[in-house]
């Protein structure tokens, strides 16, 4: 089931692909648990990444797989809701944009893309 999505929630999505330069892994991950519930993306219907699952349903590795299968799973054991894990993501967006730059006029790209 997916949740409705406000606009500030859609802009900072928009924006996280604006940064200038590559966030760290654990904020990577705190963004896209929050994406996931903020979403509305069951948790439930997730499968876990199997140990010898090189590719964890992704082209990460493994063990990236694991660990955002796992940030999901923190949030979802949090019971946070849909709006407010939306919050949190522009929240949190804008707190990225202070530290690791952002440029409205570049040419949005995956977060975490490699150059």
């Amino acid at each position: 089931m997916s949740a409705p999505q406000s606009e500030a929630f859609k802009a900072a999505v928009i924006d996280s692909k604006k940064l200038t330069s590559k966030p760290s892994n654990e904020d990577l991950l705190e963004i896209y648990a929050l994406y996931k519930v903020g979403t509305g993306e069951s948790f439930e219907s997730a499968t876990k990444p199997g140990m010898f699952d090189l590719k964890a349903g992704s082209p990460l590795p493994q063990r990236l797989g694991k660990a955002k299968y796992n940030a999901w799973s923190k949030l979802n054991d949090d019971s946070l809701t849909p709006e407010e894990a939306q919050a949190k993501y522009v929240a949190k967006i804008e707190e990225m944009k202070a530290t690791y730059g952002y440029d409205a006029d570049k040419q949005p790209e995956a977060v975490g893309a490699s150059a």
